[in-house]
């Protein structure tokens, strides 16, 4: 199978053009945009497997830690997002239940687990199912626009409840540790080189 390195050619990061420069091993930059040229990004299984392992770390504190904290003039009651899901599916809002379980438990779980499996099927020069994976790679890059549900919906529940006299509601601790999660798995995506899938062809 034919590829951009068989063929001389690097594609811009930046812009998408494919260009064909004098010299592959020193691309330049591109002659459209600018942007520097490079065959593969710089360290990106290291770089990836660093913010997985950061994410990892952060991801048991953001689901053991509370996320919301609710105080009334008789008590008060700290929440994790398991124990939300908890509340909201025997107050009857299984939907809500669903849509916090899914956002916020198995989809940061879920991307975890495919750039894992993606770095070790790279590391380890895996020749099969090269259009799959980088499916599984769009489709991680697709679901992390909306991995901050949880922490907007918390944010807009505090500004909302802070506007009655006996109660209120503060973000907890959690919170933070789940926008880390959020954060550092978006940042692994694009740190990832979904052009290092097609490297096994290549040997």
């Amino acid at each position: 199978m034919l590829t951009g390195i068989k063929l001389g050619l690097v594609s811009c990061e930046s812009c998408g053009l494919l260009s064909r420069p004098i010299k592959v091993d020193e691309p330049g930059h591109c002659p459209r945009c600018g942007g520097e040229l490079a065959l593969r990004r710089h360290n990106a299984i290291q770089r990836t497997w660093a913010l997985i392992i950061a994410a990892l770390i952060c991801y048991i504190p953001a689901n053991v830690m509370p996320v919301m904290v609710s105080a009334t003039l008789v008590s008060e009651e700290e929440d994790t997002i398991i124990s939300g899901v908890v509340l909201l599916y025997t107050t009857g809002s299984w939907p809500l239940a669903l849509i916090v379980l899914i956002a916020s438990v198995m989809i940061p779980l879920g991307k975890l687990g495919a750039l894992t499996y993606l770095l070790i099927t790279v590391q380890c020069r895996s020749i099969r199912g090269h259009r799959d994976r980088l499916r599984l790679y769009r489709l991680v890059e697709f679901v992390g626009r909306w991995s901050m549900l949880d922490v907007f919906v918390i944010t807009f529940t505090v500004a909302l409840i802070q506007f009655r006299p006996l109660m209120s509601v503060e973000p907890g601790c959690g919170v933070l540790f789940f926008a880390a999660v959020v954060v550092l798995t978006m940042i692994a995506a694009e740190t990832f080189d979904p052009r290092l899938i097609w490297d096994s062809i290549n040997e």
